[in-house]
C-alpha cells in the first residue's frame, strides 16, 4: 500500500493531490501517455484504425512534437486525416486509404478529409491529471470544396449557442454598454455567422479558366525570360502556318466562348433562396466577369488572337467578343450592382435585438429606394427580392423573440417587447408603402410594361399572431390584476366558491409551455387547444366577477360612485360576457355623460368674451387670443374627460357601438368647432394687415374729450399685446412667423421700459388727481411736482429707437460718462422721481386728513383747556413731521392752516360769549325769557353742523350765583360782600372762559429750524389772544354791559334796603315838621310807607337777581319792627291832623250853609235874568 501511495498511477490521476506541486511541475510529460490517449480517441472520432495510426501518425518526430505541445510553447496541435492519392476511383476491392499526421500548423488541401484540433486548457500538461480535463477537442470537417459550411455549423450550432447560454446565466444583455462586453461579443458572433453563410452562398458562380496552347505558353515564357514584349514572331512560321496548330487554337477559342457564355448567360430564380443569395450572386458574377476580362486581356489570349488573325481566320476573332456577350453582361451586372453593393442586409441578419432589427429595416429600404432610382435592376426581380428580405426579417424576428421566451416574461417586459414588435411591423408597412411608390415611379420612368406592385410579406402570420397574442395577454393581465387582492374582487376562497386569483394563474400555466410564436399548422393547432383550455377555466372566473360587480353597482348611491366602479373595472369590459351583464347600468351613465356634454355645449355657446374665464384671463394678464385658445382647449380637455368617462363605462372600442358612434360623431364635430387654428390664422392675418412698430418719441400729449390735455406714453398697447400673444402662442406650440416673432422680440426688448414708463405716467397722473382732489396740499408737494415735470420735459426729446437697437444687456451697464445708457437712466430716474412724488403725496394726504379731522374736532371738542391743547398738540406734531419730511412751502401752508383754526376758534369764542350772556341773563323769576333765549340759540346751533351737542360743546360752563348778605351792625345797614366784588367775579369768570381759547399756543412751522430759534429778536405771537380784536364791538360790549346792568340792578335793589337806614337816622319831629299840615303830604307818605313795606314785609328771606342772591334775613325783622314803630307814630300824628282838619271843615261847611240859607231864591233869579 505504501508503494502505491508513493507512486500513484499517472493515467487516472486519482492521487494527484497527494503529490507536491513542485514535483508535478518539474516532471517531464511522458509522450506515451499522449500516445495512449490518441489511440483511444481517434478511432471513434475520425474513423482511424490502429494500424494506420501506427504507420503514419506515430513516426520518429511524434515524441518531439508531443514534448513541444505539452510544454510552455505550444497551445494547440492538429491531427490531420489525408486521403491518399491512388490511380483510379476507389472500389470495394480497393478501398481508399488514409494517412494521419500530427502538426502544430495547419495547411488546407482538398485532400484533407478531417482535422481534429487538440487545444490545451492549461499552459502545460500535467501528467498527474487526466488528459480529458486538460484538453479541448474540436473536429473540423473537411472533404468539401470549401470549409464554409462546416465552419458555419460549428459557429451557429455550437460556439454561439454556448456563449448565449453563458451570457443568459450572467444576466447581461440589453442593459449593458452596446459597444463593449457581452452585447458586442454577441454582435460579432452574429456577424461571423453571417459572413460564413455568405461565403457558403458565394460558390454558385463557376470559375472560368481559359485553356492556352503549349506553344503559346512557351512563347510567352520566352518573352518574359528575355524581358521583351510578347508577339507572334516568337513562334516559328512553320507552326504559325500549321493547320493543326491553327485548328487547335480555333478549338480553344470556341471552348472559351462556351465557358464565358456559361457565365454571362448565368441567372438565378430570385424568388428562391434568401436575399443574401441574390445579392451575393450579382456581386460574385461581377467578380467572375472581371476575372474573365482580366484573362482576356492577358498576353496569352492576345497572342492566340494575333495568330488567328495572322492566319486570316477572322471569323473566329470577330465573333469571339460578340458571341460571348461579355460586354453586355458586364454592363448589366455593373448597373445591377449599384443596388447590390453596400446593401445593408447584414445589419438585419446580424441584429441581436429588436431595436437593431428596426434600424436595419430603415437602412435596407432607404438603400433600396435610393439605389432603385439609379440602377436598372428590374422591378420584376425587386419584388421577389423584397419578399426574400421579408423572409429574412421574419426569421430574424423569430430568432430574437424566441430567445426571450415570451410567455415566461413579466407583463411589463412582454408588453414592451410586443410593442416594439408592432412598431417594427408598422415601420415595415410604412417602408413598403414608400417602396411601392418608388417602384411605380421607376416603372413609369422606364416605360416598362405595367406589373402589379404587390409584396407578399412572409411575416404576415407572425404579425397577426403577435397582435392577437398581445391582446390576449393584455386581457389576461387585466383579469389577473382585477382578481388580485388589491382590487377587492378576489376575497380568497369562499365557501362553495373559488380562489379567482389562483384560478387565473392556473389557466395561464396551460399556455406557458407551448411555443406561442409557432404559426405553422401544427403550432396553430397546439395554440388553439391551449387557448380553449384557458378559456374554460377563465369562464368560471368571469361568472364570479359578474356577480360581485353587479353587487357593487347595485349598492352605488349615485352616478359618481357608479363612474368610480366603472373606471376601476373598465379593463374587464372588453370581455363580452361581463359587458353584457352590466349593460343596464351603462345606459344610465351614458345619459349622465350626455347631459355633461350638453352643458359643455352651452358653455361654449356663451362665447369666451362673456365668460368668467375672460375676466380671470385679464386678471392673470393673458392676452385675448391666447386666452381664447386656452379656454377652447380647456373645453376640449373637459370633452376628452367626458369621452374618457364613456370609455370607462363602455370599455375599449366604445366607438364601435351604436351609442358610442353617435357620441363619437358629436364629439368629433364639437372638436372641430373647438379647433383653435382659425382663431390663430385670423389673428395672424390681422397682425400682418396692421402697420405695427416701435418708434417715435417716448411721450405724447393727448387731447381729452372733455377738454384739456393729458400726458401719455407714445407706445401702442397692441405692441405689448402682440408680445404677450406671441409668448403665449409659442408656449401653446404654435408656429409664429419669423417677421412677427422679430416684432415681438423688439416689443419684448422695449417692454420693460415701456411698462415702466406707462406705469410711471399712470402713477404720475393718479398722483396729480389726488393732489387736485386735496387742494390743500398743492403747495407742499410743489417741489416734487416740479422735479417730475422737469423729467417729463427732459423725456420729450427721447425716442424709442435706442431701446429697440440696444437690446444687449451689457449695454445697460452704467458707463463712466453716462452717455451709453442715458435713455435707460432716464426711465429709472423718472420712475424714481414719480415714486418719490407718489410716496410724499400719499404720506401727505394721510397727514392732511388727520390734520383736517383734528381741525374739525376743534369745533366739536369739549370746551376745556385740556381738550383744545391736546388737539393743537396733534396738529403741531403733524406739522413737525411734515417739517422733518422736508416738504416745501410749509410756512405758508401752516399760515393758511392757522387762519382756518382761527376761524373755528373765533366761532367757539362767539358761542362762549353768547353762552356767557345767556347764563348771566337767567333769573329765577324770569324762566320764560331764559327758555326762549336758549331755544333760539339751540335752533341756531342746529343750523350749523359745527355745533351738534350743546352739552358736549359747552362742557359744564355755568355761572354760580354770588350770595350777598344785607346786614345791620351798630344801627348801620350795609351789603356784604360789596357790589364791586360781584363785578370783579363776573369779569374774571368771563376772562377765564375766553382764556381757554385765547391762551392756546399757536401752531408753528419752524420748530425744527435752528436759525429761527437762534434769532430771538423777532417775537411772534404765540397765542390766540388777538382773536378778541376780530370781534365786532357789540359782541364784546354785550357781556360787559350786561355785567354793568346787573350791577346797577343790584345797586338799585340794595338801595331800597339801604334807605331803611333813615329809619334810624331821622328824627320824628323833623319828619313831622317837613310834612307840615298838608294832609295830602301825609296821605302820600302813608301810601309810600305801605308800598315800601312790601320790600321786607314778606315771608321770603332772600332776593334772587339771576347770577346773584341778596340775603336780607338778618335785617328783615329789625327793619320791620322799626318800620312798624314809624308807621304807628306817623299814623297817630296823621289821625290828629285829620281830626283837626275834619273839624275845621265841618265848621266851614256849617258856616257856608248858614250863609246860603240867608240868601233868597228871587234875588238869585233876578240877578240871573239881568245878566
Amino acid at each position: 500500500m505504501s508503494s502505491v501511495d508513493e507512486t500513484p498511477p499517472a493515467v487516472n490521476g486519482v492521487h494527484s493531490e497527494t503529490s507536491p506541486a513542485v514535483a508535478a511541475s518539474s516532471t517531464a510529460y511522458d509522450p506515451s501517455l499522449f500516445r495512449s490517449y490518441l489511440l483511444a480517441l481517434l478511432p471513434p472520432v475520425i474513423g482511424a484504425s490502429a494500424e494506420e495510426l501506427e504507420e503514419t501518425l506515430f513516426d520518429h518526430d511524434f515524441e518531439e512534437r508531443v514534448s513541444k505541445f505539452s510544454g510552455e510553447g505550444g497551445s494547440v496541435i492538429y491531427v490531420v486525416k489525408v486521403k491518399d492519392e491512388v490511380g483510379g476511383e476507389p472500389t470495394y476491392e480497393t478501398p481508399a486509404t488514409y494517412s494521419y499526421s500530427l502538426t502544430p500548423h495547419l495547411v488546407y488541401a482538398p485532400s484533407h478529409v478531417s482535422t481534429l484540433a487538440i487545444i490545451k486548457r492549461t499552459p502545460t500538461l500535467d501528467p498527474l491529471i487526466p488528459l480529458p480535463v486538460q484538453l479541448h477537442i474540436l473536429n473540423l470537417f473537411g472533404g468539401e470544396e470549401t470549409p464554409y459550411e462546416s465552419l458555419h455549423a460549428v459557429v451557429s450550432c455550437a460556439v454561439k449557442p454556448w456563449f448565449d447560454a453563458f451570457a443568459g446565466t450572467r444576466g447581461e444583455g440589453k442593459d449593458g454598454d452596446p459597444k463593449m462586453g457581452i452585447p458586442m461579443a454577441k454582435k460579432k458572433f452574429a456577424e461571423l455567422e453571417l459572413s460564413l453563410l455568405h461565403l457558403q452562398q458565394n460558390v454558385e458562380i463557376p470559375e472560368t479558366h481559359l485553356v492556352i496552347h503549349p506553344n503559346i505558353q512557351r512563347a510567352i515564357a520566352e518573352a518574359q525570360a528575355n524581358s521583351q514584349r510578347p508577339n507572334i514572331s516568337l513562334i516559328p512560321n512553320k507552326i504559325l502556318t500549321d493547320s493543326t496548330f491553327l485548328n487547335a487554337l480555333h478549338g480553344h477559342v470556341n471552348s472559351w466562348i462556351k465557358s464565358i457564355q456559361a457565365v454571362t448567360k448565368l441567372t438565378r430564380d430570385v424568388s428562391s433562396g434568401t436575399a443574401s443569395q441574390e445579392i451575393n450572386f450579382w456581386l460574385s458574377l461581377e467578380r467572375a466577369l472581371e476575372g474573365i476580362e482580366a484573362q482576356l486581356r492577358s498576353d496569352e489570349v492576345n497572342m492566340v488572337m494575333d495568330c488567328l488573325r495572322n492566319a486570316k481566320r477572322y471569323h473566329a476573332t470577330v465573333r469571339f467578343i460578340a458571341d460571348t456577350g461579355l460586354k453586355d453582361a458586364t454592363d448589366r451586372v455593373h448597373k445591377y450592382n449599384q443596388l447590390m453593393k453596400e446593401f445593408p442586409l447584414n445589419e438585419l441578419l446580424s441584429a441581436t435585438d429588436l431595436d437593431k432589427i428596426q434600424d436595419a429595416l430603415g437602412l435596407i429600404f432607404g438603400h433600396v429606394n435610393r439605389k432603385l432610382k439609379l440602377s436598372p435592376y428590374p422591378i420584376r426581380r425587386a419584388l421577389p427580392l423584397v419578399e426574400a428580405i421579408s423572409r429574412d426579417f421574419n426569421d430574424q424576428l423569430l430568432r430574437v423573440l424566441t430567445s426571450h421566451r415570451l410567455p415566461y416574461q413579466p407583463y411589463d417586459t412582454f408588453e414592451r417587447l410586443l410593442s416594439q414588435v408592432h412598431s417594427i411591423f408598422r415601420t415595415w408597412d410604412e417602408l413598403i408603402k414608400e417602396f411601392t411608390t418608388v417602384a411605380r415611379e421607376v416603372i413609369k420612368k422606364r416605360a416598362e410594361r405595367f406589373i402589379p406592385i404587390k409584396v407578399n410579406a412572409a411575416h404576415q402570420k407572425l404579425m397577426e399572431r403577435a397582435r392577437y397574442l398581445r391582446e390576449w395577454r393584455k386581457q389576461h393581465e387585466q383579469l389577473a390584476v382585477m382578481t388580485g387582492p388589491t382590487k377587492g374582487l378576489s376575497m380568497g376562497k369562499e365557501i362553495g366558491g373559488m380562489d379567482m386569483e389562483e384560478e387565473v394563474k392556473e389557466a395561464y400555466e396551460a399556455v406557458k409551455s407551448i411555443d406561442v410564436l409557432d404559426v405553422s399548422t401544427e403550432g396553430t393547432e397546439i395554440w388553439v387547444t391551449a387557448e380553449n383550455a384557458y378559456n374554460e377555466r377563465v369562464a368560471r372566473v368571469e361568472n364570479q366577477i359578474i356577480s360581485r360587480l353587479r353587487d357593487r353597482l347595485g349598492t352605488a348611491r349615485n352616478a359618481n360612485e357608479m363612474f368610480r366602479v366603472f373606471s376601476k373595472f373598465n379593463a374587464l369590459f372588453v370581455r363580452p360576457k361581463i359587458r353584457g351583464a352590466i349593460q343596464e347600468y351603462q345606459t344610465q351613465l351614458i345619459d349622465s355623460v350626455k347631459e355633461d356634454i350638453k352643458r359643455l355645449h352651452d358653455k361654449f355657446k356663451t362665447q369666451y368674451r362673456f365668460s368668467e374665464a375672460y375676466h380671470m384671463a385679464q386678471m392673470r394678464d393673458l392676452p385675448p387670443i391666447a386666452g381664447a385658445i386656452i379656454w377652447a382647449r380647456q373645453i376640449e380637455r373637459q370633452l376628452f374627460t367626458y369621452m374618457k368617462r364613456v370609455e370607462d363605462v363602455l370599455g375599449k372600442g366604445w366607438e364601435l357601438y351604436a351609442e358610442g358612434q353617435k357620441l363619437q360623431a358629436e364629439s368629433v364635430s364639437f372638436r372641430k368647432k373647438l379647433d383653435t387654428r382659425p382663431v390663430y390664422d385670423a389673428w395672424l392675418h390681422d397682425i400682418n394687415r396692421r402697420d405695427m412698430g416701435v418708434n417715435g418719441r417716448l411721450f405724447e400729449i393727448v387731447r381729452l374729450r372733455g377738454g384739456g390735455f393729458q400726458l401719455a406714453v407714445n407706445f401702442d398697447p397692441q405692441i405689448i399685446t402682440l408680445f404677450k400673444e406671441v409668448r403665449n402662442l409659442l408656449w401653446l406650440n404654435f408656429q409664429v412667423p419669423h417677421a412677427i416673432s422679430n416684432m415681438a422680440k423688439d416689443a419684448k426688448r422695449v417692454y420693460p421700459h415701456a411698462v415702466s414708463l406707462m406705469e410711471t405716467v399712470r402713477t404720475y397722473g393718479q398722483t396729480l388727481d389726488l393732489v387736485e382732489k386735496n387742494r390743500g396740499i398743492e403747495m407742499l408737494v410743489a417741489e416734487y411736482r416740479n422735479e417730475a415735470q422737469s423729467q417729463v420735459a427732459k423725456g420729450m426729446s427721447l425716442r424709442w429707437d435706442y431701446f429697440v437697437n440696444a437690446y444687449d444687456t451689457t449695454r445697460y451697464v452704467t458707463a463712466p460718462d453716462g452717455r451709453d445708457n442715458r435713455h435707460v437712466q432716464f426711465v429709472r430716474e423718472f420712475a424714481s422721481v414719480v415714486s418719490v412724488l407718489q410716496d410724499k403725496t400719499n404720506t401727505l394726504i394721510d397727514l392732511y386728513k388727520e390734520i383736517t379731522r383734528v381741525v374739525e374736532d376743534l369745533s366739536t371738542c369739549p370746551y376745556t383747556t385740556e381738550a383744545f391743547s391736546e388737539l393743537i398738540a396733534k396738529i403741531q406734531a403733524a406739522i413737525d413731521r411734515l417739517n422733518l419730511e422736508g416738504y416745501a412751502n410749509l410756512e405758508n401752508w401752516v399760515a393758511e392752516l392757522d387762519v382756518r383754526i382761527e376761524e373755528i376758534l373765533l366761532q367757539r369764542l362767539a358761542h362762549i360769549i353768547q353762552l356767557f350772556c345767556t347764563e348771566f341773563d337767567r333769573t329765577d323769576d324770569g324762566d320764560t325769557r331764559r327758555d326762549t333765549a336758549l331755544r333760539d340759540i339751540t335752533n341756531k346751533r342746529r343750523g350749523d353742523k359745527k355745533f351738534k351737542d350743546d352739552k358736549h360743546l359747552d362742557g359744564n360752563l355755568t355761572l354760580k350765583p354770588i350770595i350777598h348778605e344785607i346786614r345791620i351792625q351798630n344801627q348801620v345797614i350795609f351789603l356784604d360782600p360789596p357790589i364791586e366784588f360781584a363785578r370783579q367775579t363776573w369779569i374774571k369768570q368771563l376772562h377765564e372762559w375766553l382764556g381757554v381759547i385765547c391762551g392756546l399756543r399757536r401752531i408753528q412751522s419752524s420748530r425744527y429750524e435752528i436759525g429761527l430759534q437762534m434769532r430771538g429778536g423777532l417775537a411772534t405771537e404765540t397765542t390766540y389772544t388777538s382773536l378778541l380784536t376780530r370781534f365786532e364791538s357789540a359782541t364784546l360790549i354785550r357781556p360787559f354791559s350786561m355785567i354793568e346792568t346787573k350791577v346797577q340792578q343790584l345797586k338799585d335793589y340794595v338801595a331800597k334796603w339801604l334807605q331803611f337806614q333813615s329809619l334810624w337816622d331821622l328824627e320824628a319831629e323833623y319828619v313831622f315838621n317837613r310834612l307840615g299840615d298838608s294832609l295830602a303830604h301825609w296821605q302820600q307818605l302813608l301810601t309810600e310807607i305801605k308800598k315800601t313795606r312790601s320790600t321786607f314785609d314778606t315771608s321770603d328771606t332772600q332776593k334772587s337777581l339771576g347770577v346773584c342772591i341778596i340775603d336780607y334775613e338778618q335785617v328783615q325783622a329789625r327793619v320791620n319792627a322799626k318800620y312798624d314803630s314809624w308807621q304807628r307814630d306817623i299814623l297817630s300824628r296823621f289821625g290828629v291832623k285829620l281830626s283837626n282838619a275834619m273839624k275845621e271843615m265841618h265848621a266851614s261847611i256849617l258856616k257856608a250853609r248858614n250863609d246860603l240859607e240867608h240868601h233868597s231864591i228871587e234875588g238869585l233869579v233876578a240877578g240871573g235874568s239881568r245878566r
